[in-house]
């Protein structure tokens, strides 16, 4: 038995704005769906059946299975049993068991199988390349590539060439922004080149719709790394950015202070 993961339910929870768009949920699933949004996984388990007729009860049904506690490798196989026989359809319903399924085998199970996790991605990709199910699973195997993988292990080795394959795959803006983002962080974590990963971190910031403090860091991590690389033009851009929308941050007195050593280095050689 595990404790609880809260990214359980944010995962059962993804079933349903497709659902809602018209992928065949019945009338009856309200209930469940208010169930299940409410984080009340074991109200939707009382209120549907594993063997029920309809594909979305049966889809619905496994995601409350999934979210529900307390959480066992035993009750993840009746959810990934429940999804094995959904996956291969050839409706949207499909392509969301398909990739749940996949989730189970990275992050649920006691013993992640990561490779065969990977495996499913890749084949839900293969099978319907523009479902956004599949292509948010590109994601998820970008980031299996990048750290978990057996064949990303080699020090070595182009850590990123195998996720920055997966990007050309990807026509969803957001999830290539997600992936971008990812490449570009691995790429600090692995201690990568800078000329490998801060093209991907500017790539992901100027798609935006990056909030909060993340999107906050995302600026200032451009604009030091611009600064680290010598690219003064870039890092004033991205500093002044910063100072135009944070400009009464914690980190704004700092900033301050670097964009005037990059308008120094700037004047020094000629820059405007």
């Amino acid at each position: 038995m595990r404790s609880v993961r809260p990214a359980r339910i944010i995962l059962s929870l993804l079933i349903w704005p497709l659902l809602a768009a018209g992928a065949g949920a019945p009338a009856d699933l309200d209930p469940a769906w208010t169930a299940l949004t409410n984080s009340r996984p074991q109200d939707v388990l009382r209120l549907l059946r594993r063997d029920a007729s309809a594909r979305a009860e049966r889809l619905a049904w496994a995601a409350g299975r999934i979210g529900a506690q307390p959480a066992s490798d035993a009750s993840m196989r009746e959810a990934e049993a429940v999804l094995a026989e959904l996956a291969p359809g050839p409706d949207e319903i499909a392509a969301e068991a398909a990739y749940l399924r996949a989730r189970i085998y990275q992050m649920h199970l006691s013993e992640p199988d990561f490779p065969k996790a990977a495996q499913q991605y890749a084949e839900l990709a293969a099978r319907r390349p523009q479902s956004h199910w599949a292509q948010l699973g590109l994601v998820k195997l970008g980031l299996l590539k990048l750290y978990l993988l057996p064949d990303s292990t080699d020090p070595a080795a182009d850590r990123l060439a195998p996720a920055e394959a997966l990007l050309p795959r990807i026509s969803e803006p957001l999830l290539r922004r997600d992936l971008d983002l990812q490449i570009g962080q691995a790429g600090i974590v692995l201690h990568q080149p800078l000329a490998r990963y801060l093209p991907h971190l500017i790539a992901a910031e100027q798609v935006g719709g990056i909030t909060g403090t993340a999107g906050e860091d995302l600026i200032v991590q451009i604009g030091v790394l611009s600064e680290r690389g010598g690219d003064w033009a870039r890092a004033r851009e991205y500093f002044e950015r910063y100072l135009a929308n944070y400009p009464t941050n914690v980190r704004a007195f700092t900033i301050r202070q670097k964009l005037e050593a990059v308008n120094r280095r700037l004047a020094q050689e000629g820059g405007a």
